[in-house]
């Protein structure tokens, strides 16, 4: 029992679990950050600024919503209060939710230099959000190691959703 829970075996693991929250935090992250831009892009047409002010707040808001429910999960799990120390691991552990929006937020921004317009720093950051969910998909493919049809099939699964936001998108800019 303690060589399963402190020996290489353990930390594998649980550096596994951690890697594998962190991945399930930053794939929510990029679609969360994703439709926000739809609904934002629409809003603010040509503010650069709001569109990112307004994906940033919404990553932090989830981040924060995500940290309270898993501290009151572990709280009521333990039947005690979590420590500091536990509550800043929660932060910690969920917060790929706002690394996800780093980059999006960044191309965004990077149209106020006047080196793009705000609509194509928006389709740059959806992009990149592409690239990331495709990413994701074979990065768990490759940590479970996976065959070439389960990978495609993970990798189409997180491209899908990517794309429906994408439908979504081209459907509220037409109207």
């Amino acid at each position: 029992m303690i060589r399963e829970l402190f020996g290489r075996a353990g930390r594998d693991r649980r550096r596994r679990g951690e890697e594998g929250e962190r991945l399930g935090g930053y794939t929510y992250g990029t679609i969360l950050v994703l439709a926000t831009i739809v609904a934002a892009a629409q809003a603010y047409k040509h503010g650069a600024v709001h569109i990112a002010i307004l994906v940033f707040v919404t990553a932090v808001v989830f981040w924060l919503a995500h940290v309270y429910s898993d501290a009151l999960a572990d709280s009521l799990a333990k039947s005690e209060r979590i420590s500091w120390a536990e509550l800043r691991e929660i932060a910690a552990r969920e917060s790929s939710i706002i690394q996800a929006a780093a980059t999006p937020v960044f191309l965004i921004l990077l149209s106020e230099t006047g080196l793009y317009s705000v609509r194509v720093g928006v389709w740059l950051a959806f992009l990149a959000g592409l690239l990331v969910l495709v990413t994701e998909g074979l990065a768990f493919a490759r940590a479970e190691r996976l065959g070439l049809l389960p990978t495609l099939l993970i990798v189409g699964v997180n491209l899908a959703l990517g794309l429906a936001l994408v439908v979504l998108k081209l459907g509220v800019s037409h109207h």
